[in-house]
């Protein structure tokens, strides 16, 4: 899945785009990824089913980390999939490996019902 087949649910986040992506009150969820991961691509279409069941309520990225080098260091990314949840520019959570949908979405879950 490339930036251009990516759905419209998930943001591709670039360094170009990454300030304005994280300046929000929304929990963000960030999925680094790369086109040549297996594992990466099994959990891209849980991601995507992340980003259409929140849908405004949080924002969900990916980050190709071929692409977007600097930002793979920046998060200090040593192996992929690797997904962090940030709410308030606080990284609260550093996932690596496929997970559990489940696991996701309890995380999100947890994070919209502190909002309420």
């Amino acid at each position: 899945m490339t930036e251009k087949t990516m759905k419209a649910a998930t943001i591709a986040v670039t360094q170009d785009n990454f300030n304005s992506i994280v300046d929000t009150d929304k929990p963000i969820l960030l999925d680094f990824w790369a086109e040549w991961c297996m594992p990466c691509r099994m959990l891209g279409p849980i991601v995507e089913k992340l980003a259409e069941k929140y849908g405004d309520k949080v924002v969900v990225g990916k980050v190709n980390v071929d692409e977007q080098q600097a930002l793979g260091q920046h998060f200090q990314i040593r192996g992929i999939p690797n997904v962090i949840v940030i709410k308030d520019k606080q990284i609260l959570h550093n996932l690596v490996g496929v997970r559990p949908e489940r696991e996701y979405t309890g995380i999100l879950d947890s994070m919209i019902e502190d909002e309420s």
